[in-house]
């Protein structure tokens, strides 16, 4: 059989990436050649001085190194719609943090939450995506509210200490997870066939699907939205008081207790907007899917800043597109790898976070 020539300019330019092809490569000509085949292809690849092989006709190296420029372009995309999907998560995990200064172990569980409500609304109503996203987010927000309200209230009016919060969560989530298990299973659900439309969509050398799509339009209207409350309405002010100095709020006749509520809320919101839309693209919801998205979002924030807004967008398209940049170049099992990598580096050179503000306490 004729040697591939995308094997071929693989193995000149790429030597460490062909092994790294989880999938068939096929001719124009339709005739698959399987993965094991491979490496006798590149093998017996010989090259001459015009940049075709001896072996076979091949195309030109033009051609070659435009398909290596397609395979970078799709690859810059896949990354970028990853990191869509961790700055989502990590931008309410970040203005819970900033407003209500805790680490809400139960963020996770906000997540999960979203998701399997859009899919019971699809699957057992019959509702459009378009109707159960809405409703996912709707459900989140509530569940934080409702959480924040029984576990962390009372905590802020005790004014206990911050390692509390992090214990009473830490708790809560584990009961939660174990009765969402016991209730529900734990085998993968999926989205009905049609919740969106089959055909992807080809932007110059990208090719993006329609759960692709939706996440990037919903992840930039969101950020867009969360900024123009955050700086241009009173809302915004007052969360934006409570997380620099709750008493001085206070004083300033800010509601604080509806004010935090507000930031449990818009949390819930956008931890099941990431959980619908995780959900859609990767087509496989089940309980635990929050505790995955839990330590990327712990990296995220750690990496942005801890309650920049701006860092935790900034952070998670860095890590998305690192993520997908090490599995496809170097090894798919660095890839869980990255993110602690990249966490360490950030707070070896700059503790307080790529956007974040280092804070001066004064006595």
């Amino acid at each position: 059989m004729t040697e591939h020539p995308i094997s071929i300019i693989l193995a000149k330019y790429l030597p460490g990436s062909v092994r790294l092809l989880s999938v068939t490569l096929s001719r124009a000509d339709g005739v698959r050649i399987p993965h094991r085949r491979r490496p006798a292809v590149v093998r017996e690849a010989r090259w001459s001085g015009s940049g075709r092989s001896r072996q076979s006709p091949g195309l030109p190296l033009a051609v070659h190194l435009r398909t290596l420029r397609s395979m970078f372009a799709q690859q810059l995309a896949n990354g970028l719609v990853l990191g869509a999907t961790y700055a989502l998560f990590a931008l309410g995990f970040t203005l819970m943090f900033g407003v209500l200064k805790v680490l809400n172990l139960t963020y996770g569980f906000y997540f999960t939450a979203g998701a399997l409500v859009a899919l019971a609304a699809c699957r057992t109503l019959g509702l459009s995506i378009w109707l159960a996203l809405p409703l996912g987010m709707l459900a989140a927000g509530v569940l934080a509210v409702i959480i924040d309200t029984a576990l962390l209230t009372p905590l802020r009016r005790a004014r206990a200490p911050e390692l509390s919060s992090l214990m009473v969560t830490l708790g809560a989530v584990l009961l939660l997870y174990s009765l969402l298990s016991m209730g529900l299973g734990t085998e993968i659900r999926r989205f009905p066939i049609g919740t969106l439309p089959g055909a992807a969509l080809t932007f110059g050398e990208v090719r993006l699907g329609a759960a692709q799509i939706l996440i990037v339009v919903t992840t930039a209207i969101m950020v867009i939205g969360l900024w123009l409350l955050l700086s241009r309405t009173r809302l915004g002010l007052a969360l934006r008081a409570v997380a620099e100095n709750e008493d001085a709020a206070r004083l300033m006749a800010i509601n604080v207790p509806r004010t935090e509520m507000l930031a449990s809320l818009l949390s819930g919101l956008l931890a099941g907007a990431a959980g619908v839309l995780i959900g859609l693209n990767q087509n496989a919801i089940q309980p635990y899917m929050g505790e995955f998205m839990m330590l990327r979002g712990f990296a995220v924030i750690i990496i942005g800043g801890l309650g920049d807004v701006r860092g935790a967008v900034a952070a998670g398209l860095l890590l998305g597109v690192a993520e997908v940049m090490a599995a496809g170049y170097i090894d798919s099992m660095v890839k869980d790898g990255v993110a602690f990598t990249l966490m360490v580096l950030v707070l070896w050179l700059k503790p307080s976070g790529l956007l974040g503000r280092a804070r001066v306490t004064r006595a």
